[in-house]
């Protein structure tokens, strides 16, 4: 049985991405959800606990969440629910929840965006990945392109395994390094 699960929240750092030894790309970030709700007797919004997860994100969803996201972006996210428990080397033990991401997107609610899709047929390549820093707004392209966002100059890092940046200690990485040295990641359909 597997349980998909849907968060609104902000994410609590930038994505990290590596690249196992196979060549899979895998992003992970943090992501904060904090309930809210309308006081009545005080007129005011208050808000609840902040749940905090560890997502998971493959292949090219990998990719473009590490070229698109970043700290304190108020994002959706969609995929499998996860909650495991841990104990480390000093006895401390806890749990876990981490989000192996089927679909991440930016929370419009917060704000607007554009989406460039990027070429997928043969010798199409890509047409240009998202530019956080053009400052653009709706509708606008950047000038003089074919109609997508510039790189943002930003390489996805390589690593040959968990010890890589930013794999280490965190959850949702360790989580996806075991499936995919397990193999349990199907290949995407398309």
């Amino acid at each position: 049985m597997t349980e998909t699960i849907t968060v609104r929240g902000f994410l609590g750092g930038d994505v990290r991405l590596v690249t196992t030894d196979r060549g899979l790309p895998i992003a992970t970030f943090r992501l904060a959800s904090t309930p809210r709700r309308f006081d009545r007797e005080r007129q005011t919004w208050v808000d609840g606990e902040t749940n905090w997860y560890s997502v998971a994100c493959f292949r090219s969803l990998a990719q473009n969440a590490h070229a698109t996201l970043g700290k304190g972006d108020p994002v959706v996210v969609t995929g499998r629910l996860k909650v495991r428990r841990w104990e480390n080397e000093h006895g401390q033990r806890g749990t876990a929840v981490d989000i192996d991401a089927d679909g991440v997107g930016h929370d419009l609610t917060f704000g607007t965006g554009s989406f460039v899709r990027l070429g997928t047929g043969p010798g199409e390549g890509a047409r240009g990945g998202a530019d956080r820093a053009s400052g653009e707004g709706p509708g606008e392209g950047p000038a003089g392109s074919d109609g997508g966002a510039e790189p943002s100059g930003e390489e996805a890092a390589s690593a040959g395994g968990p010890g890589a940046e930013g794999a280490s200690g965190d959850s949702a990485a360790a989580s996806a390094w075991d499936a995919a040295a397990a193999g349990e990641r199907e290949p995407a359909p398309f």
